[in-house]
């Protein structure tokens, strides 16, 4: 037997084997880099949509189904990937598990949790990502950001929603922030220049502004973010340097509802008084000085560390 050849039969062997490996794993991983989902579940998840989705959202998923005359708002576009894209998972869970009012939006969305279990509903999602145009990629989807004790407002805005999957930028509704010490909080007015037509109809949330409205009263927000009396902070100058809201305020756009862990802690006092060097709160006087400091250097600002320009 010619040992040389029979080497050689079982390199080039080896080599196909290679070959078809990776040609299958290159169907198994998306462009991303992730792993793309199970071709068995998209085609559960089609058969689901199709019986409990298509009759309002459409067969392609654009909100055109022969229901879809009957309301008020239409259904949401499942294909439009620049708005859907990027909305969490978890979002999506909520919403067809437990209506479209759980994350204030319209309650035309019924809630299929009696009907679909845990995992059916994943092979929905799964489904509707197929329909996105542009595809979808997992690095697009933001990742829901629960700060502990959010307080409960009068109206259920959703950050998510608005800075999230539509993208608003932040001074569309808190228009001061660049031009005086305060972000200010938008008026009844600024909401209903979306919300006269939008959800208008049949969204309970929207009807709450609208009350507002017709009885002239600014809507009653809590406030989150709050300086000490003695602290002086201006808006203004850190907006108009060009320093992203999130720096101080948190990644909002990936919030459902606005929180915020500030302010003194005893903790770390009494890790400074044992002479350990824990990273400052946000919104505390060290945090503050620390990125001043990190401007100076890096960007070459010339934020002030002088004493006086807080404390006046």
């Amino acid at each position: 037997m010619n040992t040389g050849s029979t080497w050689g039969a079982r390199r080039r062997l080896l080599g196909f084997g290679v070959i078809l490996l990776s040609a299958t794993l290159g169907r198994l991983v998306s462009p991303s880099g992730a792993v793309a989902p199970a071709a068995v579940d998209v085609e559960a998840g089609r058969a689901l949509y199709a019986t409990h989705c298509a009759l309002c959202h459409g067969p392609s998923g654009r909100g055109d189904g022969p229901s879809a005359v009957g309301f008020a708002t239409k259904p949401s576009d499942l294909a439009d990937g620049r708005l859907i894209n990027q909305m969490p998972d978890g979002f999506l869970v909520n919403v067809i598990t437990h209506g479209g009012s759980v994350e204030g939006l319209s309650p035309g969305m019924p809630a299929l949790g009696g009907y679909l279990s845990d995992a059916q509903v994943r092979q929905v999602i799964l489904y509707v990502r197929s329909l996105a145009s542009p595809p979808f990629q997992a690095a697009a989807e933001l990742r829901i950001v629960a700060v502990p004790g959010a307080p409960k407002q009068p109206i259920f805005f959703s950050h998510l929603i608005h800075a999230g999957k539509y993208r608003l930028d932040c001074q569309f509704c808190h228009a001061d922030a660049r031009r005086s010490e305060y972000a200010g909080i938008p008026s009844v007015e600024r909401c209903l220049g979306c919300h006269k037509i939008i959800g208008a109809q049949d969204n309970p949330e929207i009807g709450k502004i609208q009350e507002y409205g017709r009885r002239g009263q600014p809507i009653p927000w809590v406030r989150v973010f709050k300086l000490p009396e003695f602290a002086y902070f201006t808006h203004k100058a850190h907006v108009r340097f060009g320093l992203a809201c999130q720096t101080c305020h948190g990644p909002v756009e990936r919030m459902r509802m606005i929180g915020a862990e500030t302010g003194p802690s005893l903790v770390n006092d009494l890790m400074n008084l044992i002479g350990l060097k824990p990273a400052p709160r946000p919104l505390t006087m060290g945090w503050c000085v620390d990125c001043h400091r990190r401007e100076n250097a890096v960007r070459g600002a010339r934020a002030p560390l002088d004493c006086v320009t807080c404390h006046h």
